[in-house]
């Protein structure tokens, strides 16, 4: 049975994109469930409609606090029964009672290679701290931010003319990679 797998995204969805295509090419031996976000216009949403996959928006602003937006977060992952929870450019800290609901199976991935930069502005971070390498990690999440185990990490060369944006866009290709490349290894695709 191909795993089943729930993305939480935010924003543009490519690396949600990454993953509906290496489905498609049979390099990922998945089923996308659901695609959730906090944001109503969110990219990613178009993105998993077109693929034909169920979505959901819990915006935090609808929600009296962050346990209430938490619960039905949680609610929503759970009605998919997903094997595999990604956290794919979602820009929320999932909570204590999501965490432990799938714990050891929520995947994340960040710009940076960790525990270096963790946070909002790992590519930011890193270029202000002048390092000559920095890359992409996929980790498990845990309580912390950025905290959990390393599943995978790939380094990039900070080029001397890269800003924020050039680097972030150069980091977002081996993002894509080593999210699909790691999934395919925790799923029994081909890596």
């Amino acid at each position: 049975m191909p795993a089943r797998i729930a993305v939480l995204a935010s924003g543009s969805g490519t690396l949600l994109q990454s993953v509906i295509d290496a489905i498609a090419s049979g390099e990922l031996d998945a089923e996308l469930v659901a695609v959730g976000s906090d944001v109503v216009d969110a990219m990613a949403l178009e993105r998993a409609q077109r693929a034909g996959i169920p979505t959901f928006v819990t915006v935090p602003r609808d929600f009296s606090d962050r346990d209430a937006w938490n619960a039905t977060l949680l609610e929503h992952l759970q009605e998919c029964r997903p094997d595999w929870v990604v956290s794919a450019g979602f820009m929320r800290i999932l909570g204590p009672t999501v965490v432990e609901a799938f714990a050891g199976r929520i995947i994340n991935t960040h710009p940076a290679l960790l525990p270096s930069f963790a946070g909002a502005h790992g590519v930011r971070d890193a270029l202000a701290y002048g390092v000559k390498v920095t890359g992409c990690t996929v980790h498990l999440v845990d309580h912390g931010v950025d905290t959990g185990p390393i599943l995978a990490q790939q380094a990039i060369e900070v080029l001397p003319d890269d800003d924020e944006a050039s680097l972030h866009e150069r980091i977002k290709v081996i993002e894509r990679e080593l999210l699909v490349s790691t999934l395919a290894g925790l799923t029994g695709g081909t890596p």
